[in-house]
């Protein structure tokens, strides 16, 4: 039970809202607007697709480094009423963008799933190989690779174009990059 609690606050930490049940008590509040204080900062500053991004690369890192984290985000918004305030701080800052009510409405889930999904992902633990050091990231990724080299690249030239890249390649400038890609279409949508 103690662990559960621990875990709610937490997440309320990470995600600027709760993942409590929706009783809350006094210090379920204060974690809440603790929380909520996280984002803060970014509301109100000049570039909204910069805030999203800088909200998104926050929000990434902290559930990458909790892989119980994305349950939470997963929970039926009725029964997790506090899970609204990611969509809601991400919402304030589509609002500013002064898209259609359909353009955001599909906007926001699109960046928090793309965030929570590779995050969920990307947070996985490493093999029992890499975390008790008798194989490195690097010899993992090696041995993961190994296999698609085998590949003919006359029928998987996709897969042979970057498989250095994959063998070297760091998780969160992968994720940055998709953002980037999505908040791109974002920026664009806002424009027209």
């Amino acid at each position: 039970m103690q662990y559960q609690h621990e875990v709610r606050i937490e997440a309320r930490r990470c995600i600027g809202g709760g993942a409590g049940d929706g009783g809350q008590d006094r210090d379920d509040a204060a974690e809440d607007h603790r929380g909520l204080e996280q984002t803060e900062e970014f509301i109100g500053n000049a570039d909204p697709i910069d805030n999203l991004c800088t909200m998104a690369l926050v929000a990434f890192d902290a559930i990458a480094a909790r892989p119980w984290l994305p349950d939470y985000f997963m929970r039926n918004t009725i029964s997790q009423p506090n899970s609204l305030q990611p969509y809601e701080r991400f919402g304030e800052q589509v609002l500013r963008l002064e898209l259609t009510p359909m353009q955001s409405f599909l906007a926001v889930p699109a960046v928090l799933g793309f965030v929570v999904g590779s995050a969920a992902d990307i947070g996985q633990q490493p093999p029992q190989e890499v975390l008790d050091g008798t194989m490195s990231r690097e010899e993992y990724f090696e041995h993961a690779v190994a296999p698609w080299r085998a590949l003919d690249p006359v029928e998987f030239p996709f897969m042979h174009h970057i498989l250095e890249e994959f063998a070297e390649h760091e998780d969160r400038d992968q994720f940055a990059a998709g953002l980037d890609l999505l908040l791109a279409r974002l920026r664009l949508q806002a424009t027209r």
